[in-house]
């Protein structure tokens, strides 16, 4: 069953050139190395542009907690959390028809 995450951050005022890379590089490496993982998008709004959105697809519950294990994403977390200012997770499953 399809799982999907959404992660909103607003970012510290100044601080999106610093964060961009890292969050741009884990999306990379979830998805050329987890196979679990099908799609991470990062995506921005230029009216809104201290706020990055995420949008990831998993194959299930379980490729998303092995997502929070791998190396990329452990070594992400303390890269950006002098960057960010508040973050928002919200995961959801697939309704089958």
């Amino acid at each position: 069953m399809p799982y999907a995450v959404t992660v909103i951050f607003d970012i510290k005022p100044g601080k999106i050139d610093a964060f961009m890379p890292h969050i741009l590089a884990n999306a990379r490496a979830s998805v050329a190395h987890e196979p679990g993982c099908q799609q991470f998008d990062v995506c921005t709004d230029r009216a809104q542009p201290d706020t990055v959105f995420l949008y990831e697809l998993y194959d299930d519950l379980a490729a998303f907690e092995a997502h929070q294990q791998m190396p990329h994403y452990l070594a992400t977390g303390p890269k950006i959390a002098d960057l960010v200012a508040n973050k928002t997770l919200r995961t959801f499953e697939r309704v089958d028809k």
